[in-house]
C-alpha cells in the first residue's frame, strides 16, 4: 500500500460499502464530506461526514416506512448531488439494491429497467418526471415514486421529497451485519445494441475494486475532487464516489456541462475524472482559439508544446535530459500555468475513461505539464481492469492492471479478465452470463488488445472490426475519434465493411457550419448545400489530413455530412454517449449507399 493518507479504510475494516461510510463517520465526523451549489441561495453548501451520517440516517427512516424487506430494489433518477449519496447509503444500510439510471436516458429504456429489475421505490429529478410519467403508469412493480423538486409529483403512488422525508434532527445510523458478498447494485449497460442487461456487482467486488485502485496512488485528507461524469457511470461512483470515501477526501459537485470551466474556477479540484469528450472538447477550443493569435505566440505555444513534451519523456525515464528543457520554467509560465489556471490552477491528477482517448490529446496536456493518465474497464469489472499511473504512463496504452487483477488473451486477442470485481452475473439472464464468464472465471471482455510487457493496449471491438472486400481489417473507433479532433465535427461513423474502400458519415458543429459555408460560397441554410462539391472536397481533405497517421489501405475515399445532432434522445447514442451503430446506419441507409455506388 503506497497512500500517504493516514485515515485509509481496508475493505476487511469496512465489510460493506454502507459499512465504509460508518467506518468514515467514526473516524472522520467533522471532516469535508461533500460540496453542492445550492440553486435556492446560489451558493457553495457543504457538508461534513457526520452531518452526511445524520442525512443518511434520516432518509433510512424514510425507506424503512416503506416496508422494504432486504434484497427489495430501489432506484435513483437524479443528478450529482449529495442527495444522491445520501438515498444510495440510506438503501444499501437496510439491505437494499440500488439500481441508478441515467438521467439522460430515453423514458421507454427507463421504464423497461424499472420493471426488468423489478423496483419498488424510485426517486426521480422533477423535470425529468413530466417526461416519464405516463410511462410509469406501466410499472406495475412500483409502489412509491420520490420526486425531487419544488413542485413534487402528482398521482396515488407519487411523493414529494419534502414530504416524504421526516423532520431533520439527530438521526442515527442503523446498525446492519451485512456480508461482503452480497448483492449491492444492479448496472443496466448502456446497450449498444438490444436492450441494457443488469450488471449484478456485491459489494466486495467493489470494495476490492476501489482498494486496488486506491493502493496505485498518493490520496490526502485536502484533495478535492470534483464530481463530474454522472454517478449511474460505474466509473465516477466507483473512483468520484467510494475511493473518496475510503481515503477521507472531499468531493465537489459540478453543476452542469455548461457551467464546469466556471466551477473548475471556483472550486479548484485536485482530483478530475472524465470522459475522453471532456479533454477533446478543450483541445479543440485551444486549438481553435490558437489559430487566431498573432504568429509569435502559435510559435511560443508550439514551442511550450515540444519542450514540454521532452520534459514529460525526460521524468518518465524514456528519455534523457537534453539543453531545451532549460527553457521549460519560462515556457510554464508564459504558457502551460496560464492554461492550467483554466482547469482551476491546482489540479493535480486527471483521468480519462469510459472509451479511447487520443493519443495526440493526451500528448497535447502532458506537455503542458498535466498528470493525465488513461485506464480501461468496464462495468462487468466493477469497473476498473488497468490504468496508467503519473510515474509510469504510456498514453498509447491504458496501462497495467490493478492490483490483484489477472489479465490474458484468448481467441483473436480478446482480453479475458479473472479477480474478485468480476461480477456476479447478468440480472435474469444466465444464459448470457455463461456467455461472457467461463468455467474458469474469465470474463470475457468482447476487446481486442495486445500486452507488451504488462501494458494493455487496445485494438479494437471483436464486433466492431470493419473488413474491407481485400480482407484488410480497420478499427472504426480510433479513426472515428481521430476525426473528432477537429472542432468541425461533432461526431463521425466510419462505414465500409465488405466494401472496396471507407467513407464516413459526419455531423457537423452547427455553431462552425455557417461561416465555413459563407466560405465556400454556400447557403447555410439549403440542404443542398451539404451536398457540394466544393464542400465535399473541404470534408475529403480535411478527414485526410487527420487520419494521416494510419495506414495507407485506411483511407476515407468519400464523406456524407448532415447537421442533425445525433443524441440519447433520437437514440443514436447511448446514455454513456457511445455511438448506435446500428440505429445510426438504418436512419441514414439512403446517404450510407449512395457512398458506395
Amino acid at each position: 500500500m503506497q497512500s500517504d493518507c493516514t485515515d485509509y479504510i481496508a475493505p476487511s475494516q469496512a465489510g460493506t460499502l454502507d459499512g465504509l461510510l460508518r467506518e468514515r463517520v467514526r473516524r472522520s465526523p467533522q471532516g469535508l464530506a461533500y460540496r453542492s451549489f445550492a440553486r435556492e441561495g446560489e451558493r457553495w453548501s457543504e457538508w461534513n461526514w457526520g452531518e452526511t451520517a445524520r442525512e443518511v440516517a434520516r432518509w433510512q427512516q424514510a425507506l424503512a416506512a416503506e416496508g422494504l424487506a432486504p434484497g427489495d430494489r430501489v432506484a435513483l433518477l437524479l443528478r450529482n448531488c449529495p442527495q444522491w449519496v445520501w438515498f444510495e447509503q440510506a438503501a444499501l444500510g437496510l439491505g437494499l439494491v440500488v439500481v441508478p439510471l441515467y438521467l439522460e436516458d430515453r423514458p421507454d429504456n427507463t421504464a423497461y429497467i424499472l420493471q426488468d429489475a423489478g423496483v419498488r421505490v424510485l426517486l426521480v429529478q422533477e423535470e425529468r418526471y413530466g417526461r416519464l410519467r405516463e410511462m410509469l403508469e406501466d410499472v406495475a412493480c412500483l409502489q412509491r415514486i420520490v420526486v425531487a423538486g419544488e413542485g413534487g409529483g402528482e398521482g396515488p403512488r407519487a411523493a414529494a421529497l419534502d414530504d416524504w422525508l421526516p423532520t431533520p434532527g439527530d438521526h442515527a445510523l442503523a446498525p446492519r451485519a451485512g456480508q461482503p458478498d452480497d448483492l449491492a447494485t444492479i448496472v443496466y449497460t448502456s446497450g449498444t445494441t438490444g436492450r441494457p442487461k443488469g450488471v449484478m456487482l456485491s459489494h466486495r467486488n467493489i470494495l476490492s475494486n476501489t482498494e486496488a485502485a486506491l493502493s496505485l496512488e498518493r490520496f490526502h485528507p485536502d484533495d478535492l475532487f470534483l464530481s463530474f461524469l454522472p454517478l449511474s457511470h460505474m466509473l465516477e461512483r466507483m473512483a468520484g464516489h467510494y475511493l473518496p470515501m475510503m481515503a477521507g477526501c472531499a468531493v465537489a459537485y459540478a453543476r452542469s456541462v455548461q457551467q464546469l470551466a466556471e466551477d473548475l474556477q471556483q472550486q479548484r479540484p485536485s482530483i478530475l475524472i472524465a470522459v475522453p469528450r471532456v479533454f477533446e472538447r478543450v483541445y479543440g477550443r485551444i486549438q481553435g482559439g490558437l489559430a487566431q493569435r498573432p504568429p509569435l505566440a502559435r510559435a511560443l505555444f508550439h514551442a511550450t508544446l515540444a519542450v514540454g513534451w521532452r520534459r514529460f519523456l525526460w521524468r518518465q525515464g524514456r528519455a534523457g535530459w537534453s539543453w531545451p528543457l532549460l527553457f521549460w520554467p519560462v515556457l510554464q509560465r508564459l504558457v502551460a500555468h496560464k492554461i492550467m489556471l483554466r482547469l482551476g490552477g491546482r489540479l493535480r491528477l486527471a483521468v480519462s475513461g469510459g472509451a479511447a482517448l487520443s493519443p495526440a490529446v493526451a500528448r497535447f496536456f502532458l506537455s503542458l505539464g498535466l498528470n493525465l493518465v488513461q485506464g480501461y474497464g468496464l462495468t462487468e469489472a466493477s469497473p476498473v481492469v488497468s490504468v496508467n499511473l503519473p510515474g509510469d504512463n504510456e498514453p498509447s496504452s491504458v496501462g497495467r492492471p490493478l492490483p490483484g487483477i489477472e489479465v490474458c488473451t484468448g481467441a483473436n486477442e480478446e482480453l479475458l479478465v479473472r479477480g474478485p470485481n468480476v461480477m456476479l452475473g447478468y440480472w435474469n439472464h444466465p444464459e448470457a452470463t455463461a456467455a461472457i464468464i467461463d468455467v474458469n472465471g474469465w470474463l470475457h471482455t468482447g476487446d481486442q488488445v495486445h500486452i507488451d510487457q504488462g501494458r494493455i493496449h487496445i485494438t479494437g471491438r471483436l464486433k466492431d472490426i470493419l473488413v474491407l472486400s481485400n480482407g484488410e481489417k480497420v478499427p472504426p473507433s480510433e479513426m472515428e475519434g481521430a476525426i473528432m479532433l477537429d472542432p468541425l465535427f461533432d461526431h463521425a461513423l466510419l462505414l465500409g465493411e465488405g466494401k472496396a474502400h471507407l467513407a464516413a458519415l459526419v455531423v457537423l458543429n452547427t455553431e462552425l457550419w455557417p461561416e465555413l459555408a459563407q466560405q465556400l460560397g454556400l447557403d447555410p441554410q439549403a440542404a443542398d448545400s451539404l451536398k457540394s462539391p466544393a464542400l465535399q472536397r473541404l470534408l475529403h481533405e480535411r478527414i485526410g489530413t487527420l487520419l494521416r497517421d494510419f495506414p495507407g489501405y485506411a483511407k476515407v475515399r468519400r464523406v456524407a455530412a448532415t447537421l442533425e445532432p445525433w443524441s440519447i434522445d433520437n437514440g443514436l447514442l447511448t446514455p454513456t454517449m457511445k455511438l448506435r451503430r446500428r440505429e445510426v446506419q438504418a436512419r441514414y441507409q439512403a446517404q450510407i449507399e449512395a457512398l458506395f455506388r
